[in-house]
């Protein structure tokens, strides 16, 4: 990612202030640790900052983080910017030659410089504390906002699952964000196996019956108050986390356009998520894949797209092996993280049978996409048409009336024709060029055509 200079350096600098005030505190402690003096500890205050564009500082002032809080986050932040901060820690115990096993910290052979630890926070937040060393469980829990926000983790190392020996890391997109400004999108990977789906077409292009849009706007109601939902106590007691919607209908009837347009609307990113690799025909994989997707979404205000959801939904069946029995844990083990995940899902299918009916029962939108009726398609045509250049004689009406095809089968019959005309050198589509689309989208289908 592309960093300016200029915004870059005004975006740093409230953190590389923080961190030197993190350096001078840690002096302190260090200073006391070894003096052991019964001196009360005079720590520096910390900067103050304002809630303005700089992103470091509205984190701060947002959730109000307080001293310890605070001291973490720039923790995790030392070795990226300033690793020298902890060159102190490698200072040895004397009397048994090795590093001093309160400092915490772990060697990295791709990195010199020390690794904080659970432990580190620990010795820098509390020193010999013993009371206050169990106040980080809370810090570290996954309630607290680092961890429901991904903004800050504890790794635990293959040596070890101590909660102490985990390292702390930033999650790199937030920090990138901190220091340029910009909302870093995720990676398509196996953490996070989706793709954005966007479009160039706005909600006037979208044709459909009555009822449906009505459905569609319900959605986008709840989209618009979904954050007085989940701070308003009376409502999240009566209603149920996130938003659940269900698409169904033949191919081509507008199911993967209606939800990119519901994210274009809402300025919301629609992730369309790759089945193929969520699911996994090995005991377990499935459920870990999903979770793993469920993990990275969770508090992003991001819409999941799960297109062909029949493939991973399905219907349970009757345990007659082992199989059947897993294969029926992982359904219903889906219907759990489904309800747990406080965003808008959208599952798509052009089978609705298919579906389990226990995720059925938990939608709180089930949406139709039929077949556009004649009138419908004539709307389509002409949409689609406005700026290209059609021969006069074409009669949308009769092509509407004749070919009982989707808005995704228009579209490609428009591509073919514009085509065809190119490839024959004439300016003007005609309704032969037209009609011949439509016919190999028939054929594509293996429908007939009206006489």
């Amino acid at each position: 990612m592309e960093i300016k200079t200029s915004s870059a350096h005004e975006l740093i600098q409230p953190i590389l202030a923080d961190l030197d005030w993190l350096k001078s505190f840690l002096e302190l402690r260090i200073k006391g640790h070894f003096e052991e003096s019964n001196e009360i500890m005079l720590i520096p205050p910390l900067p103050v900052l304002s809630d303005d564009h700089i992103p470091y500082n509205k984190f701060v002032v947002k959730y109000q983080l307080d001293f310890a809080e605070r001291v973490v986050l720039l923790m995790s932040m030392v070795t990226l910017l300033s690793p020298q901060i902890y060159d102190c820690f490698f200072i040895q115990n004397s009397s048994i030659g090795r590093p001093f096993s309160e400092f915490g910290g772990i060697e990295l052979k791709s990195h010199r410089g020390f690794i904080p630890t659970a432990e580190t926070v620990n010795f820098l937040l509390n020193g010999n504390d013993i009371i206050k060393r169990m106040d980080l469980l809370k810090i570290f829990s996954e309630e607290h906002f680092f961890s429901k926000n991904q903004v800050l983790y504890l790794e635990k190392s293959l040596d070890t699952s101590s909660f102490w020996s985990s390292r702390l890391v930033i999650n790199e997109d937030f920090f990138y964000h901190l220091i340029s400004g910009e909302e870093i999108k995720p990676k398509f990977s196996d953490e996070f196996p989706a793709k954005e789906l966007t479009t160039r077409l706005t909600m006037d292009d979208l044709v459909l019956h009555q009822q449906l849009r009505d459905e569609l706007y319900h959605i986008l109601t709840w989209i618009k108050y979904r954050d007085e939902i989940n701070t308003n106590d009376s409502l999240r007691r009566n209603f149920r986390a996130g938003y659940r919607a269900l698409f169904y209908g033949p191919p081509g009837t507008g199911k993967s356009l209606t939800a990119s347009l519901l994210g274009k609307i809402t300025q919301h990113p629609v992730y369309r998520v790759d089945l193929s690799r969520i699911v996994s025909k090995y005991i377990g994989e499935t459920e870990k894949n999903l979770s793993r997707l469920f993990d990275v979404a969770e508090n992003k205000k991001w819409i999941l797209f799960f297109d062909e959801a029949d493939s991973l939904f399905s219907k349970r069946t009757e345990i007659n092996d082992s199989k059947d029995k897993y294969a029926n844990q992982g359904t219903s083990y889906l219907l759990q993280r489904l309800e747990e995940y406080d965003g808008l899902v959208i599952l798509a299918t052009n089978l609705r049978p298919n579906i389990d009916r226990a995720f059925v029962r938990r939608f709180q939108s089930i949406l139709y996409f039929n077949l556009p009726s004649t009138q419908e398609r004539i709307q389509l045509w002409e949409n689609a048409l406005m700026n290209i250049n059609v021969a006069p004689e074409t009669n949308f009406q009769r092509l509407s009336e004749k070919y009982e095809v989707s808005g995704a089968a228009i579209s490609n019959a428009i591509q073919y024709a514009w085509l065809n005309s190119k490839r024959n050198e004439r300016e003007l589509i005609t309704s032969l060029d037209l009609e011949a689309g439509l016919l190999r989208e028939m054929s594509k289908e293996g429908k007939s055509v009206k006489e």
